[in-house]
């Protein structure tokens, strides 16, 4: 292990190391970054000597020396490197920079940024600059259209994990506004609330056969949340494919991933949009699509190396308590293991994710409905080459010329690509040209 831009190795904790300096670097740098206590400057893990203590010395002073507050923004975690135990704190970068020691104020000697492996002064400049542009609308600061709200639920999931609430939970929770209004992040935890999350289920590929229409919310965010889970559990039904040495049993979807990806779509969700996050089964893929777009000052390369930005710190720091979220900048890269970038899709004020049924699930039976059962081979392909596939079944006894132009423009993709794809089916024994090289057509493989 070396230090770096977002790795910073000390010792050990003690009263002279400015612990706080260190996590507003990381908080006001665009990457965010890990401190690890326990590891010497060459980068060899010396231990901690009581690291639950110091732990809980860590926490108190980002909490009280860190501002705005960067609750729901860093993660102290134990962690075991060579066999020896060392304390990890995750930073991510946050939205409301610059980040500060409260004596100071927003001045150099209070603003730090990271620069290489080095932590120096924010000159004034860059600070006046950050303020400016700070986010004005995050849902602390949105006042809730309804102010008799009542906790019930949010009282149970904590007292579940051995954490009760005490009467000044809502200020500690920041559910508060500045004047002490419950705002849009209390809203959502409440109890009672007009906030619902869909699971629809279709059985064309389409969204023309709705079979199914499910809604989990007017409630607490975190029951509706683990209904949602629920409900894709229930799904995420087990295939079989035998083989000459083994059974080989398969999910529809990567469990680990698919967890991750709801609970990322419902924490991340911009809520100010007043658009819940959907989720959408199909027969061949999920589609879990989330308001918002991607954090103006995060580029796509950052977002798939598991750059951590919270859009909403307050939700990500209760779901992170009641151990539905379990630490920072985990979940885009457990998707990413299971499924590659491709899965993730990028509008204006949308990110979707579509999650492809597991190859040893995805037979031919599932493309053609469940039926033509004798046709049982397990396949891999994109969703355009699904809805190729598609397009060439329902349209061969119409006797439409089913050639390269007409998908082309049929679904709205130059003719290379279409090509590239009909390819791939033919290859995988799906579909045959039938006819004169110019004069010929695409139709299903007999």
């Amino acid at each position: 292990m070396i230090e770096s831009n977002r790795i910073e190795f000390k010792r050990e904790l003690t009263r002279e190391l400015d612990i706080e300096r260190e996590v507003i670097a990381f908080l006001n740098y665009r990457e965010g970054g890990t401190i690890y206590i326990g590891i010497d400057d060459a980068g060899t893990p010396v231990g901690v000597q009581d690291i639950d203590s110091d732990m809980l010395k860590i926490k108190d002073r980002i909490r009280m020396g860190v501002s705005p507050s960067p609750m729901g923004l860093f993660d102290v975690q134990s962690e075991r490197i060579n066999g020896i135990q060392v304390i990890k704190i995750t930073v991510a970068s946050g939205a409301e920079k610059p980040y500060y020691k409260p004596q100071y104020g927003m001045s150099p000697r209070g603003c730090f940024i990271r620069v290489g492996t080095a932590v120096e002064q924010m000159p004034q400049d860059m600070i006046d600059r950050l303020y400016a542009s700070r986010t004005r609308h995050s849902l602390s600061r949105i006042v809730s259209n309804r102010q008799d709200l009542s906790f019930e639920q949010l009282r149970i999931y904590y007292s579940e994990h051995g954490k009760p609430l005490n009467d000044n939970f809502a200020r500690t929770l920041e559910l508060l506004t500045k004047d002490g209004q419950y705002n849009y992040v209390a809203y959502l935890l409440a109890d009672e609330n007009g906030n619902s999350i869909k699971v629809a289920k279709y059985s064309s590929l389409d969204r023309c056969d709705l079979i199914e229409n499910n809604e989990y919310g007017y409630c607490s965010l975190i029951k509706a949340t683990k209904s949602v889970l629920a409900k894709l559990e229930v799904e995420n039904k087990t295939a079989a494919t035998i083989t000459p040495v083994e059974r080989i049993e398969t999910p529809l979807w990567d469990r680990v991933a698919l967890r991750e990806a709801v609970i990322n779509a419902i924490v991340h969700n911009d809520y100010s949009f007043e658009v819940p996050p959907k989720f959408e089964i199909f027969p061949d893929r999920l589609e879990i699509t989330s308001a918002g777009r991607l954090p103006e000052t995060m580029t796509m390369k950052e977002f798939y190396e598991g750059v951590s930005l919270p859009r909403n710190k307050e939700l990500m720091r209760i779901y992170k308590d009641v151990e539905l979220v379990e630490s920072l900048g985990s979940g885009i890269p457990r998707i990413l293991r299971a499924y590659g970038e491709d899965c993730f899709h990028f509008t204006e004020n949308f990110i979707r994710l579509v999650l492809p049924i597991a190859k040893h699930s995805a037979t031919i039976d599932a493309l053609n409905g469940g039926k033509d059962v004798a046709i049982n081979v397990a396949i891999e392909l994109t969703d355009r080459q699904r809805f190729i596939y598609k397009i060439i079944k329902e349209n061969v006894a119409l006797n439409v010329a089913l050639n390269t132009k007409y998908l082309s423009d049929k679904i709205g993709v130059n003719r290379k690509t279409i090509q590239r794809d009909l390819l791939v089916l033919k290859d995988k024994g799906l579909i045959e040209w039938f006819g004169s090289k110019k004069m010929g057509v695409w139709r299903l493989k007999e």
